[in-house]
């Protein structure tokens, strides 16, 4: 996909990138995002994919814009408070860059509807709250063979990791799915809301920009992705440590009993 000189300029750092480069940026620019949830890891994630370049942001988010968010949610404003956050993030990417198309969502994304939505993209970026979307998310990637790049944030600490079960592994074994990771949901209440527990707001904009070099590291195939590695951040401590996880032969999308 051909570039207009205004692209040109406006990419330039990542052009004179020897692992960008052209053919990396138009990689990008021809690229479908879906990126679930237009909040604490969205915004950053959303911010930093249309900077990038990257050619349609679909964004599923069905919540609107409280003044509570604003601490970390930065792609939304005060005036943008009782806005659809779907809504608001439109506005923000258009100013950022008008290259970019974007396909807003106000819906949230469930077992019924995750399958074709993620279908329809080449990437997808995880950035909701709650158990039910993360396994939601990752078990219809599985089935669709898409890469999905999915963190998860505390009050000090955060997690990423990158999926792609529909492939293998260099020991011939099939990548980790998510459930290899999180076998099974934790009970309800055991995982307080950001609401009890609170959250750091530079530290959404710490993972979603890590979530934000994933997405763009898969599609144009530059580096080592974190597949098979879990990244943990502790704002407390200032450390960051990566744990290696493996196939689990008993998961029930890839494993040795999963349906054929």
């Amino acid at each position: 996909m051909a570039l207009s000189p205004e692209e040109i300029e406006r990419y330039a750092r990542h052009i004179v990138l020897r692992e960008v480069g052209g053919p990396g940026q138009a990689k990008l620019k021809a690229a479908r995002v879906l990126v679930i949830g237009a909040g604490g890891l969205g915004a950053p994630v959303l911010q930093y994919l249309a900077a990038a370049g990257v050619g349609e942001l679909v964004i599923a988010d069905d919540d609107l814009v409280s003044l509570s968010n604003l601490q970390r949610q930065v792609i939304h404003g005060t005036p943008d408070v009782g806005r659809p956050k779907v809504d608001s993030a439109v506005d923000a990417i258009a100013r950022l860059n008008p290259h970019v198309k974007v396909t807003p969502l106000s819906q949230r994304l469930t077992e019924a509807n995750a399958r074709d939505l993620v279908r329809a993209c080449d990437v997808v970026a995880d950035g909701s709250d709650n158990f039910d979307t993360r396994y939601a998310a990752s078990d219809a990637c599985f089935f669709e063979g898409k890469p999905l790049v999915t963190g998860a944030l505390g009050a000090f600490d955060a997690s990423l990791t990158t999926l792609r079960p529909f492939e293998a592994s260099p020991t011939g074994t099939p990548n980790p799915t998510y459930r290899c990771l999180f076998p099974e949901r934790p009970p309800a209440g055991m995982v307080p809301a950001c609401a009890e527990a609170g959250v750091l707001g530079a530290l959404a904009g710490v993972l979603g920009s890590l979530m934000a070099l994933e997405v763009i590291r898969a599609i144009c195939g530059f580096g080592e992705p974190l597949v098979g590695r879990l990244l943990l951040i502790d704002a407390m401590g200032m450390r960051m440590e990566t744990l290696q996880y493996d196939w689990d032969p008993s998961n029930p999308l890839n494993g040795v009993n999963a349906p054929r």
